[in-house]
């Protein structure tokens, strides 16, 4: 059966980051798609772990090429995800998750329908510009930016199929961890995984 594919959206600054990364503390088999960008690493930030880094004349070599299953422009820089890296590892049967922004998500869901979106929000426009200043590595330009690009990418929420509210970190990574499990137990899941159980009850 082929690996389930999963993606998950959020304006800057809503948390979408650090649930994901407690989803795959907690499931490593679920595998994440590591997108190229043309932006700068910030402090911390590792090649390979967090990004692809790489220039915009390569980023746009490889969009000539057709390497991304998807690619935008956000907030100046480009960002893309490997549409090789993601058909191999749903054919070997393992999931893959995509954290990405509401127009990659369309670009993918045009070309695999069957993937499961789940949009991050925060409790409010006030929480979000808080959180926002409080990581202190954007300039108040950068943030007003953000915000505003935020409300844009809230009205495209109902294109996803879950939404999870990040009131509090631990629910809305209870929430998360909820929505990954409920997807592989929907019958047509349960069906390609145990044919040879469903065939005897036939």
């Amino acid at each position: 059966m082929p690996g389930l594919l999963f993606i998950v959206a959020a304006p800057s600054g809503a948390g979408k980051t650090t649930l994901v990364r407690r989803l795959l503390a907690e499931q490593p088999e679920i595998h994440l798609s590591i997108s190229f960008t043309t932006r700068a690493p910030r402090p911390g930030d590792r090649e390979g772990y967090d990004y692809h880094f790489i220039d915009t004349d390569t980023f746009k070599a490889r969009i000539a090429a057709g390497d991304f299953l998807e690619w935008a422009e956000v907030h100046g820089n480009f960002y893309g995800t490997s549409r090789r890296w993601i058909e191999n590892e749903r054919a070997a049967g393992h999931d893959v998750l995509l954290e990405i922004d509401w127009q990659g998500a369309a670009q993918v869901r045009s070309l695999w329908p069957d993937a499961i979106g789940i949009f991050i929000l925060p409790p409010s426009l006030e929480t979000l510009a808080e959180r926002l200043v409080g990581r202190s590595v954007d300039s108040a330009e950068v943030i007003a930016r953000r915000l505003a690009a935020a409300r844009e990418e809230i009205r495209h929420a109902g294109e996803f199929d879950y939404a999870i509210i990040n009131h509090h970190l631990e629910t809305a990574q209870a929430d998360l961890s909820a929505i990954v499990r409920a997807s592989r137990l929907t019958l047509a899941a349960q069906r390609e995984q145990n044919a040879a159980l469903f065939a005897r009850f036939a």
